[in-house]
């Protein structure tokens, strides 16, 4: 059985997403922690209740982004990962810590990437007159928001709609892709080749 760590910094609704499914759809896996920078953040009350392991390394109390990546890493390796799933986790991570942890860390972010990488993204659709957003999960590189891109989901941007009202939409698809894209790494479905990712039994990647 694999073990899945999810890093959340809030209420952490992708995973909440990923522990139901992994239980409700029976993975060969489990949710073996889940780790906060952030005392106060939602999703660990959510992983207490479940009976999953939390902890939380607070960024605020080390005196460099690699300290606490150091720390982070340590704990994370005391629960064994076969991957760990960056579920609004809102910090930068080192490359040293990338590298920790390459080919089994992987993230989501709230566009259609390449494009609208870093903050504010539905705004930035949204006055760029796009006419689809989306979401993307991705392996994780040094490279913010870069990485091989594992499945991707397109929602319409609507006449009217504010930065909100899309972020509501395009939550809603990470909520069936993210899952997805996991419980395709515990499979061992996924190949990757020149930075290219592909389903080896041919399952969709995008969800319109």
């Amino acid at each position: 059985m694999k073990n899945i760590v999810i890093l959340v910094s809030g209420r952490g609704s992708n995973m909440e997403a990923i522990a139901k499914a992994c239980a409700d759809e029976g993975w060969n896996a489990r949710v073996a922690a889940v780790i906060s920078n952030r005392v106060d953040a939602a999703g660990l009350d959510f992983a207490k209740a479940r009976g999953i392991a939390t902890a939380t390394v607070d960024h605020r109390t080390f005196g460099s982004r690699d300290a606490f990546d150091r720390e982070l890493a340590g704990v994370i390796d005391q629960h064994r990962p076969d991957i760990v799933a960056l579920a609004g986790f809102m910090r930068i991570l080192t490359p040293a810590f990338v590298a920790r942890f390459d080919g089994r860390l992987v993230n989501v972010h709230p566009s259609l990437l390449p494009a609208f990488e870093g903050l504010h993204t539905h705004r930035r659709a949204i006055e760029a007159g796009c006419k689809v957003s989306g979401a993307t999960i991705h392996f994780v590189t040094p490279a913010l928001d870069h990485g091989p891109i594992i499945a991707q989901a397109v929602v319409p941007v609507l006449p009217g709609d504010s930065e909100h009202t899309l972020a509501a939409r395009v939550l809603a698809r990470e909520h069936v892709i993210y899952p997805r894209a996991v419980r395709w790494l515990v499979d061992g479905a996924l190949r990757i080749e020149r930075g290219i990712v592909t389903h080896r039994h041919g399952e969709p990647q995008l969800l319109i």
